[in-house]
């Protein structure tokens, strides 16, 4: 109840501040009226040249000195929203947004080397100039113009992992103009090895030992990238092209030493476990942007895109001396298809007034497959593995979404200081599943948003606004799939009736940028009043078999606010070193499906805490730091509460240290220290005999799991 009431009293302070932030600000415009030059301050913009000191190779590199630059490349809060139009925080080169799914802006900082860049810009306006539509900043990569040039930028790693295994990569790009045609090519071969430890003990409900794991998990992993980015500048039109392809096929093994303690004496059994795992996905994005004589534009945006992941988890037992015993099979298939085109006309029917009004269509197809093979009574078939077969209810089937909007999109700059933003969206959608189960919905939604915007002073400036959303879903949930997590189910249940989360959102936050340019303190709250919610609801068939998958259990509320702050130290004397800082404190309120009981939703705890530093020995081309993050866990760890188990998780805080020398003619060598700490993550599981409504303990699991410390020498140059 107390808990209710307060996310009642949040809600109503957010919409009562936001009504009088607004009016408060158009009071103080109206009684301390400024001229144009002086508030012109919705666009900061940092020069190639301030630069020069911190001696960087990439965009990226320039970026990271920026203060307050983790306000434009955060996140701002949102779900996970549909369609080419949403975003949040974009990142832009050369004004333009890089068109796709998988591939974006921040990508390509790293590939851009920094002699190419000509200046940085943060944009904290909105704009109909502007491709893309968010609640907080976007931050503005501007190349070079010239008639020809090109850069190319090498990097070569080598990591080290805490068994002491070396792992190589690289990382090859070109960037460059010839006339109008600019491009970015590049090549990544990125390591991801891992060799993951977990223990785990299990006791009785009166506190008995009933048995102990240790288990490594061994992963030979190597993800292979190739990335380009054409433009094309005619007379009055721009053509944009990316595209991406990338592969990995990971091997996993996994020793798992088991011991039980249940019987006279402890036993001891070895299981091994091998999982084979093919990855390839590319895609395909561009936009053509075509001005006209009256300065009104035509923009038309596309996306294709394939993702393929098909695995086979096979496990084994050892007893002694014996030869290995298989006693399971299970193959996985997962393919997504996207095919979304968006076009749009942008015009001004009237001074300080910008319209975008177009269309959206995308297509959205998911291959799923499972089989299942145990070692039971039964005829084995070489389609498991030599296994015997296990039917598994909605294994096989393909998911459809046709999806269509019609939207408008009106920026009003009031005067010299304020702006405001209305955007409506109507969505009609198509869900078509066939296969082991066929189903059809229909859906239809309407998402209007308004965003507003006021530089209170050359130095301040509130943002609110007030949004529908709809959230993409996982067409992943909508039939059965593998379980990874937990030893004791091989598959979770899908569910053909999962609705989208649909959720009214209210924003609010409140900027200062401190003088001669050395920082930004920042605040946001939010509310968030949610709709369907997604979470684990009960399927169960057999009462003496409790199931459990994704489904949607009713409404919700989130609420949080969020602190930043990032400044140079010149008042202690180090002009250039940076700290960055942010506090998240939130909470949420849902009605457990299973326990009746209110809760805070899945995936969400308290809140978490993170400090940066970064310190620029200029006069030797050399700069240090570390970033520490801290969830808030104890009381406030994630608790997750399904049909027949409880899990409350906690994660420890993590460190990562850097160190980043210049020399040998430009060449730089960066060490790192990644999870410096040795931080693990723990899981607390109560299982019980039938379901959790029930109340009967069967077993307590306690485990954690860690991958260690990891080194990693990174050595760049520019040519």
């Amino acid at each position: 109840m107390t808990q209710q009431l307060s996310s009642k009293l949040i809600k109503a302070g957010v919409l009562t501040s936001l009504t009088l932030a607004i009016s408060l600000a158009n009071q103080a415009f109206a009684q301390n009226p400024a001229d144009a030059e002086s508030q012109e301050t919705t666009t900061v913009s940092y020069p190639a040249a301030y630069f020069n000191d911190y001696s960087p190779v990439s965009a990226n590199d320039m970026v990271t000195v920026i203060p307050g630059v983790n306000l434009a490349m955060g996140g701002g809060g949102g779900g996970n929203r549909r369609g080419l139009g949403s975003g949040e925080n974009e990142i832009l080169i050369n004004g333009q947004r890089v068109t796709g799914k998988s591939m974006s802006g921040r990508d390509q900082l790293s590939r851009i080397p920094a002699d190419q860049v000509d200046h940085i810009e943060i944009i904290r306006g909105a704009s109909e100039d502007l491709g893309v539509r968010n609640s907080g900043q976007t931050l503005n990569v501007v190349l070079k113009d010239a008639q020809s040039r090109r850069s190319v930028n090498t990097e070569v790693n080598m990591d080290r992992y805490h068994d002491g295994t070396l792992y190589p990569g690289g990382k090859l790009s070109v960037t460059g103009q010839t006339g109008d045609l600019s491009y970015v090519v590049s090549a990544e071969a990125e390591p991801r090895y891992e060799n993951r430890f977990t223990d785990e003990v299990s006791y009785s409900p009166d506190g008995s030992l009933l048995e102990t794991r240790d288990e490594e998990r061994i992963q030979e992993r190597t993800d292979l990238n190739l990335n380009s980015a054409f433009s094309y500048q005619f007379d009055e039109d721009l053509v944009q092209l990316n595209a991406s392809y990338g592969v990995r096929n990971p091997p996993t093994d996994t020793e798992r030493y088991i011991t039980d303690y249940s019987g006279a004496a402890p036993v001891t059994r070895l299981e091994r476990e091998h999982r084979s795992f093919d990855r390839y996905e590319w895609e395909l994005g561009g936009d053509w942007e075509h001005g006209f004589d009256n300065g009104s534009r035509y923009r038309l945006l596309f996306v294709v895109n394939d993702r393929q992941g098909e695995g086979v988890r096979e496990r084994f037992r050892i007893d002694g001396d014996q030869e290995a015993e298989k006693n399971l099979y299970l193959y996985n298939l997962g393919r997504d298809r996207e095919r979304i085109a968006r076009n749009s006309y942008i015009f001004n029917p009237a001074p300080d007034h910008g319209l975008e009004v177009g269309v959206e269509a995308a297509q959205t197809l998911r291959n799923n497959g499972l089989l299942l093979g145990t070692a039971g009574t039964g005829t084995p078939s070489d389609s498991v593995g030599g296994l015997v077969p296990v039917p598994v209810n909605n294994a096989f089937s393909e998911i459809e979404e046709m999806r269509y909007e019609t939207f408008a999109i009106h920026n009003w700059q009031i005067n010299d200081r304020m702006t405001l933003e209305s955007t409506l969206v109507l969505e009609q959608s198509e869900i078509t599943q066939t296969g082991d189960v066929a189903n059809q919905r229909d859906f239809q939604f309407v998402r209007p948003k308004v965003d507003y915007r006021f530089n209170i002073t050359d130095m301040i400036q509130l943002r609110a606004s007030i949004e529908k959303e709809v959230s993409q879903l996982s067409f992943s949930d909508f039939s059965a799939t593998t379980d990874n997590s937990d030893e004791d189910k091989n598959t979770e249940a899908g569910n053909p009736d999962i609705r989208q989360e649909q959720s009214w959102v209210y924003r609010m936050g409140l900027e200062y940028r401190l003088p001669d340019n050395i920082g930004v303190l920042s605040s946001n709250v939010f509310y968030r009043d949610i709709e369907d919610v997604i979470d684990r609801i009960d399927v169960t068939t057999d009462p003496d078999n409790p199931i459990s998958a994704r489904g949607n259990i009713g409404d919700a509320e989130r609420w949080g606010i969020r602190l930043d702050a990032s400044t140079r130290l010149g008042f202690v004397g180090l002009d250039d070193a940076l700290v960055t800082a942010n506090l998240n404190l939130q909470d949420s309120r849902v009605t457990d499906p299973f326990l009746g009981i209110e809760r805070r939703t899945r995936d969400n705890g308290r809140g978490w805490g993170n400090l940066g530093f970064r310190h620029d020995l200029t006069d030797w081309n050399m700069n240090y730091g570390f970033n520490y993050s801290n969830p808030f866990n104890g009381g406030s760890g994630r608790k997750i509460i399904d049909v027949d188990d409880i899990e409350i998780e906690e994660r420890e805080p993590n460190l990562s240290l850097f160190v980043e020398k210049r020399a040998f003619g430009g060449t730089t060598f960066r060490l790192e220290a990644q999870n410096a700490l040795d931080s693990v993550f723990c899981r607390d599981r109560i299982r019980y005999l039938g379901r959790t409504a029930d109340g009967i303990v069967e077993e307590i699991e306690n485990s954690c799991n860690g991958d260690g410390r990891k080194f990693a020498l990174k050595v760049r140059r520019t040519f």
